[in-house]
């Protein structure tokens, strides 16, 4: 587990592919980390999850986020559909980054037309909810350059890599190495576990961590309990909870 840090820093909460279909999946886990305390988290919400969760639709998740935004949580935008629905792969390394690696790499292969498209459409969304956005997560954290040159165009803060905050529109990186499980298996989540055992290890005196939890670590006991006890112990330490606006906030004013 987590070792003691000198210097306690903070940890962010950062909860993947929110969507009406993923809440149930969630819906203990955020209760037994409201259970905690004052732990603020930042919610990566997707407008339309693989074509068959769009928000406008579901009155009952939207008025759920608004309660979360009350409480001091941050929604920031991730992806659209969340689904790579592009051409075919033409090289074998399109291949592997988009049908071994993952099949959800929405924003790898869009030009910056394209990108830019889906961005203000999912902007649009939270702009008609009333949510407030400062950040855009690509799915599986993976951005074209189109991507890249689609996000300088607008008012967005920031966006994420699993090490690094970037400041928008500049991409000025600040350190923020990330945890994350691959929980889809039995070999995976014991995998899993040794790394991010490993990593806490590594990163015990970093100034943050970021803990990136998925849907599928909340259907299996290990890695919900995993998450659960590391985050207890990280606050235990003295780590402070923030959301990626409210750390970033921090890195800006430095």
């Amino acid at each position: 587990m987590v070792e003691a840090n000198s210097s306690p820093g903070s940890v962010m909460l950062v909860l993947h592919d929110i969507a009406p279909e993923t809440w149930p999946d969630y819906e203990p886990f955020v209760q037994a980390v409201d259970e905690m305390g004052n732990v603020p988290m930042t919610w990566l919400v997707v407008p339309d999850f693989h074509h068959r969760n769009l928000l406008a639709r579901a009155p009952t998740f939207c008025k759920l986020l608004d309660r979360r935004l009350a409480r001091g949580d941050e929604l920031a935008l991730h992806g659209y559909f969340h689904a790579d629905d592009g051409p075919s792969p033409r090289t074998p390394g399109e291949f592997f980054m988009r049908r071994i690696y993952t099949h959800e790499g929405e924003f790898y292969a869009l030009d910056q037309l394209q990108a830019l498209q889906r961005l203000e459409e999912g902007l649009a969304l939270f702009d008609r909810q009333g949510w407030p956005v400062a950040g855009f997560v690509a799915p599986a954290w993976l951005m074209s350059p189109g991507t890249r040159q689609a996000l300088c165009q607008l008012p967005l803060r920031y966006t994420s890599t699993p090490r690094h905050l970037y400041r928008l529109p500049d991409f000025t990186a600040f350190e923020a190495p990330g945890l994350v499980w691959s929980a889809r298996s039995a070999w995976r989540r014991g995998l899993s576990r040794v790394v991010c055992d490993w990593q806490c290890r590594r990163w015990r005196t970093a100034e943050t961590l970021r803990l990136g939890l998925h849907p599928v670590d909340m259907r299996h006991r290990s890695s919900r309990n995993y998450w659960l006890r590391t985050l207890d112990a990280l606050l235990l330490q003295g780590r402070e909870p923030l959301t990626k606006s409210a750390w970033l906030d921090r890195q800006v004013m430095a």
